[in-house]
């Protein structure tokens, strides 16, 4: 069942919440912000508010915050996914960060409300990138389900279906699957391809072997153990098309490099790359754009390729190099996009902003993006021009193909500082209003269960 978050309520029973008490005993104006999304940008934006003086409340439409680090990374990631909830947790537990679960933006609580009528001093998207990019071929998605796959439903089965009670989307993985895409969350896809089809045809031959641990040893080491080979247990594996060549690959990036820093970007790609193919039996095939679907009846068959060049950065479509591939499931991992909200305006798949390095909103004044629903991005980036080399670590350990370093590259701070400091210094929110919005927020969290963060975050643990 669907609740409102704004309706009228009684009298606010009393709360342990420091900043749900700064909204019902406000006696004085105060900036107060409201954050879309709890995971990475959105805990950080919270944080980074409170310690500018504003009053930060999260609006997160799921139960738990932490987003895609949950399910947009593959289950081998638990070293990571620690990581960052430990971050996320340390964010919000604050009790100067006012957090509200299961309330989502379009649903839950319109954005009339949210931008018109409430007196936000300012509003931070950071609900993420959750909408797969369409795959651009002519009436690709009439097959969706019949043949064709889209990467974040894929990721979220392989995390979710050996759970208790999973009643998700289910996955046959037939061999020879072919996967369209570039960057890390493709290369996680076609990994996850390989991984299921090697462990089930060990499990064939009695070895039960799981697919987390052979993540980490490697599928050749993990053969090798058992005396066997890729040619005796006759898996073909999948096959990661790409339009661009290796170097171009959308895993590490750095701002505004010059020649010398992008030819070892470069070459960081191509060795990531290399690593990936030989610890995963990943086949490559770069330089190759999806033109038309093949397909048989209501089924797709496969996809037509045409080959193509890099020219100055810019990928160019070669005439006469078409040719078909053929393939019993195609995966499409070209990236994710935010999810439209009425009332936000968008500019191609991603939302319309009127300056991308503060991600200022078009037409919105005091709203701004921050994080994935900003770039619509997932590759690791850094800004300092001296820690490329780092950049390539963080990657490499990332695929699986590396040792995690000890220095890490901190690649949200500056956006984060920038958008908390204008948020923080909006027109601040009346005694009145401030007042109304916490009887409300109290009642929704009346209506869901929720006392404090620790607690409820236990509870759906």
């Amino acid at each position: 069942m669907t609740h409102r978050l704004f309706r009228e309520s009684k009298r606010v029973k009393p709360c342990a919440v420091n900043a749900l008490h700064a909204l019902r005993d406000a006696t004085e104006p105060k900036p107060v912000v409201a954050i879309i999304g709890g995971a990475v940008a959105g805990s950080e934006a919270a944080a980074a508010c409170a310690a500018k003086g504003a009053i930060p409340i999260v609006f997160e439409q799921g139960a738990r915050p932490y987003g895609k680090i949950e399910d947009g990374l593959p289950r081998w990631h638990e070293k990571l996914r620690d990581k960052e909830y430990g971050k996320i947790n340390a964010n919000l537990s604050s009790g100067a960060v006012l957090f509200v679960p299961n309330t989502e933006v379009g649903e839950d609580l319109s954005w009339k409300e949210l931008y018109g009528e409430l007196g936000f001093s300012a509003i931070v998207l950071a609900n993420g990138a959750w909408r797969d990019r369409p795959l651009p071929v002519e009436g690709a998605d009439a097959y969706e389900g019949r043949g064709l796959v889209y990467q974040n439903e894929f990721v979220y089965w392989f995390n979710h279906y050996a759970d208790d009670g999973y009643d998700g989307p289910t996955f046959e993985i037939p061999d020879e699957v072919i996967v369209v895409g570039g960057g890390l969350a493709s290369i996680d896809v076609v990994k996850i391809v390989n991984l299921e089809l090697y462990a089930r045809a060990l499990r064939s031959r009695g070895i039960d072997v799981d697919v987390v641990e052979m993540e980490i040893k490697g599928i050749p080491r993990t053969l090798e153990a058992h005396g066997l080979t890729a040619q005796e247990l006759g898996v073909k594996g999948s096959t990661l098309y790409y339009r661009r060549r290796k170097e171009d690959m959308p895993l590490a990036s750095a701002d505004n490099p010059t020649a010398e820093q992008l030819a070892k970007l470069q070459a960081a790609r191509v060795k990531v790359m290399d690593r990936v193919i030989r610890k995963y039996f990943v086949k490559f095939e770069p330089l190759c754009r999806p033109l038309e679907l093949l397909t048989d009846g209501d089924r797709l068959t496969g996809i037509r390729f045409q080959r193509t060049e890099v020219v100055d950065g810019r990928v160019r479509g070669l005439e006469g190099t078409e040719f078909d591939a053929y393939a019993p499931m195609l995966i499409s991992s070209i990236g994710s996009i935010p999810r439209p909200i009425d009332g936000i305006p968008t500019r191609g798949e991603l939302y319309h902003y009127d300056n991308w390095d503060t991600g200022e909103v078009h037409g919105l004044p005091g709203v701004f993006g921050l994080g994935n629903v900003l770039t619509g991005k997932g590759n690791i980036r850094d800004s300092r021009a001296n820690a490329i080399e780092i950049v390539e670590k963080v990657v490499a350990a990332y695929l699986g193909v590396g040792e995690e370093p000890t220095e890490l590259p901190n690649e949200a701070t500056a956006e984060v500082a920038e958008v908390a400091e204008q948020a923080a210094h909006g027109p601040p929110m009346s005694v009145d209003a401030m007042r109304a919005l916490a009887e409300r927020i109290a009642t929704r969290h009346e209506e869901i269960g929720y006392s404090d963060y620790q607690s409820w975050i236990d509870s759906h643990t």
